[in-house]
C-alpha cells in the first residue's frame, strides 16, 4: 500500500486556513482520495488537552520557550496517535497548522530564533515533513480584521500585539523562502473560490495530481 500524502496549511490569523482546508478535504475526495482532516495544536486526546493551555487565558500567561516545548509535546502526540498511522493507512492526511507554525509564532513573533524551535523539531519529528504545506499570506490588519469578525474563546494569539502579528508574517514567508520546494505562498486576501482555486493548482502541480 502507498504512503498517504502530508499536506499542511500555514498563515497568520484570520488567513482562511480552516475554510480552505474543508474545500482541499472535499475536492480531494471527488478525485477518490481517503482524505483525514486535523489541526494543532490538537489532533489527539492528549494533544487537545495540550491545545486548552496555548489558545486561551491571558497573552503572557507563557514564556516564549514553554510555549515552543508544549507545542513540541502536543505535536509529538499528534504524530504517534494520529498523522504517522492514517499515513502508514494511505490516507492523505490535511492539518491545520504544523511546525512552520512554532517556528513563525515562537521563533519569530516572540522571538526565540531558529535554533531552538529546529532543535526541538530534529528531537520531536527527526527528519519528518510535510509533502507539501500551503502558505495562506495576507496582510496583518486584513487577518485581524477577520479574525475579530469570529472571535471566540481560542483568541490568545489574536489579542497580542500587532507587532507580533507583523513579525509572524514576515516569519512566514521567511520560512517559504528558505524552502521553496516544500512550500507554496498562496495570496489569501483574495475571495474564497479564488483562494480555493490557486490551492487546487498547487497541489495538482507540486504532488502531479490529476486533474
Amino acid at each position: 500500500m502507498a504512503r498517504g500524502c502530508f499536506i499542511t496549511l500555514e498563515g497568520g490569523e484570520g488567513a482562511g486556513k480552516s475554510t480552505q482546508l474543508r474545500l482541499l478535504a472535499d475536492s480531494l475526495a471527488s478525485c477518490g482520495i481517503d482524505v483525514m482532516l486535523t489541526r494543532e495544536p490538537g489532533g489527539s486526546p492528549g494533544a487537545e488537552e495540550i491545545r486548552r493551555l496555548l489558545v486561551s487565558g491571558e497573552t503572557g500567561r507563557w514564556g516564549g520557550m514553554t510555549e515552543a516545548l508544549l507545542h513540541t509535546a502536543a505535536r509529538r502526540d499528534h504524530l504517534e496517535r494520529t498523522v504517522w498511522p492514517a499515513l502508514d493507512s494511505g490516507r492523505w492526511v490535511l492539518c491545520d497548522r504544523f511546525f512552520d507554525s512554532t517556528m513563525a509564532y515562537q521563533g519569530y513573533g516572540l522571538g526565540l530564533g531558529r535554533e531552538p524551535i529546529e532543535a526541538l523539531q530534529r528531537v520531536a519529528l527527526g527528519d519528518f515533513r510535510p509533502d507539501l504545506t500551503l502558505i495562506l499570506d495576507l496582510p496583518v490588519e486584513v487577518g485581524l480584521d477577520r479574525a475579530n469578525a469570529r472571535r471566540g474563546d481560542e483568541d490568545r494569539y489574536e489579542r497580542m500585539d500587532l507587532s507580533f502579528h507583523a513579525r509572524l508574517r514576515d516569519g512566514f514567508l521567511d520560512i517559504a523562502a528558505r524552502e521553496p520546494e516544500r512550500c507554496a505562498v498562496i495570496d489569501a486576501a483574495h475571495p474564497v473560490e479564488v483562494v480555493q482555486a490557486a490551492i487546487l493548482d498547487a497541489v495538482t502541480r507540486r504532488l502531479t495530481l490529476a486533474a
